[in-house]
């Protein structure tokens, strides 16, 4: 497959570069390719909020 080069102001630049079909020519998979941003980004939070353990909480015992 030939593809044109792009500057990064968006013309072109003259060249053209030939890249293998059995790589560039295959349907994406959208599914996959979601699972794995969510998941990247699921990784990126760092998780550190805590829930209170029995002897933190106060009150909401018996009424004495």
């Amino acid at each position: 497959m030939e593809f044109k080069v792009f500057k990064l102001d968006g013309t072109e630049s003259g060249e053209s570069v030939n890249l293998p079909g059995e790589i560039f020519e295959i349907e994406p998979n959208h599914h996959l390719i979601y699972q794995a941003v969510r998941r990247y980004l699921s990784n990126q939070r760092q998780g550190t909020h805590k829930a209170k353990e029995r002897s933190e909480v106060r009150g909401g015992g018996k009424k004495p």
